[in-house]
């Protein structure tokens, strides 16, 4: 294909009304998608009904501890539940607590926590004059907001394909000690579907912070979270590779079983070191006198193990893999070398990254919006919301049906034609 920039003004003119013509005809069907987030397909859901016939009425509820999972009792997570989610997160069974539905919500607890009570014995930082965190970008929105939300500073670092620019996560951390904190998606990452290099985990584990209650959130989402059998990413442990570098206390590591089991009804987890965690049962003694027991039972009856669960997840690759194929080999066929759109192919996780020509991304959204496709805002994978380069969209290609998501694609790209065409013509007239 000819890069649209190369083409005349007549030219892009006439692909110009050719493509409202498809738009208007689209339009005109009343289209009803949703793109925008990455929820699980109802097929998807299908595949852990059998997870609601695990414990009966006549079912023996008592765990391995010999507790009564009905009841009162085992603060930190029934012992086959701690090994289940153990072994996704690739950690010993000591250095994990299980919480509650939500890995988000463990996070959210975890700023909380630090702002009113401090990082094991450190000043509260709400007493701090500034707090500031370190935001990957493109990165995950909820994060943002959760550090958003309490008031603390955020800081833009650009990702690369081996993970955030380390120079400058270095520079930040080893030198400001108002740096608390910095938000990871270190597997599939949200939404570009990169994993961190051996390098970039070893430069994290190697980090010698100014602020002694600094800490690495690391939230490993999309561990299991494979597409291909044949082309699975690596990620290396970040917990281990703190403790041998020395910084054993540096890192909390989230996970839960969300987009595995049930969303909003799964089991969530933090892994972390021996005194991270005793500092943290601290104060859940104060919050809770325990999660949910029966779903942790539930869950580890029904997984196993980890065989279990990884066995699981290649039915869900097998849903979800000609979702991603079907988006990237339309992005390959029809805007392949046009020069007004980039995007990578993730091995894992849930989203795909899509760059669009610089001030394009909200205009994007907005005209696919005209036709009845919902996507993730524009500037959504930034702190604030605010891209600077106002390029970035988040696709995310889990919920819809296969025919819907078909659809979504005509709508989209005749959106980024239509829209990049726009920005063409603009600047030739600014010329």
């Amino acid at each position: 294909m000819i890069p649209y920039e190369e083409l005349s003004k007549e030219e892009l003119l006439d692909i110009k009304s050719d493509l409202e013509a498809e738009f208007e005809a689209i339009k005109a069907k009343g289209l009803n998608l949703d793109m925008s987030r990455g929820k699980p397909s109802t097929e998807q859901l299908n595949l852990s009904m059998e997870m609601m016939d695990v414990l009966k009425s006549d079912s023996d509820l008592v765990c391995e501890e010999g507790v009564d999972c009905r009841n009162y009792g085992v603060l930190d997570g029934i012992k086959e539940a701690k090994q289940l989610l153990a072994d996704m997160m690739e950690v010993p069974k000591d250095n994990i607590v299980i919480f509650g539905n939500s890995s988000l919500n463990i996070m959210f607890d975890t700023i909380a926590r630090s702002m009113t009570h401090g990082v094991m014995g450190s000043t509260p930082w709400n007493k701090l004059d500034k707090v500031k965190f370190l935001c990957p970008v493109p990165g995950y929105d909820r994060h943002f907001a959760i550090t958003e939300y309490f008031g603390i500073e955020m800081i833009n670092i650009p990702m690369t394909p081996t993970g955030p620019d380390m120079d400058l996560v270095e520079e930040y951390v080893n030198n400001d000690p108002a740096v608390k904190g910095i938000w990871c998606v270190p597997k599939y990452s949200n939404p570009q579907g990169i994993t961190y290099s051996d390098v970039t985990v070893h430069r994290f584990a190697s980090l010698k912070p100014a602020a002694e209650d600094f800490r690495i959130f690391w939230d490993n989402a999309y561990g299991i979270h494979h597409l291909y059998d044949d082309k699975q990413d690596y990620l290396i442990e970040i917990l281990m590779e703190c403790k041998k570098e020395g910084n054993p206390d540096m890192v909390y590591k989230f996970s839960s079983t969300s987009k595995i089991s049930f969303p909003g009804s799964g089991i969530a987890a933090i892994a972390a070191s021996d005194a991270n965690l005793a500092d943290i049962r601290r104060q859940m003694r104060i919050q809770t006198i325990g999660h949910d027991k029966l779903n942790q039972l539930r869950h580890a009856r029904y997984f196993g193990d980890i065989h279990g669960m990884v066995t699981h997840m290649k039915r869900h690759a097998e849903i979800l893999r000609p979702k991603f194929d079907l988006i990237l080999s339309s992005f390959e066929r029809e805007l392949e070398g046009l020069g007004i759109g980039s995007w990578m192919a993730p091995r894992g996780g849930y989203f795909i990254s899509f760059d669009a020509m610089e001030g394009c991304a909200k205009k994007i959204v907005e005209k696919a919006k005209e036709a009845g496709l919902i996507m993730t805002d524009a500037g959504a994978t930034f702190p604030y919301g605010k891209d600077p380069q106002d390029s970035n969209i988040r696709i995310a290609p889990s919920y819809p049906t296969l025919g819907e998501l078909k659809t979504a694609c005509e709508v989209f790209i005749l959106s980024v034609k239509l829209v990049s065409i726009d920005k063409l013509l603009s600047n030739m007239l600014g010329m």
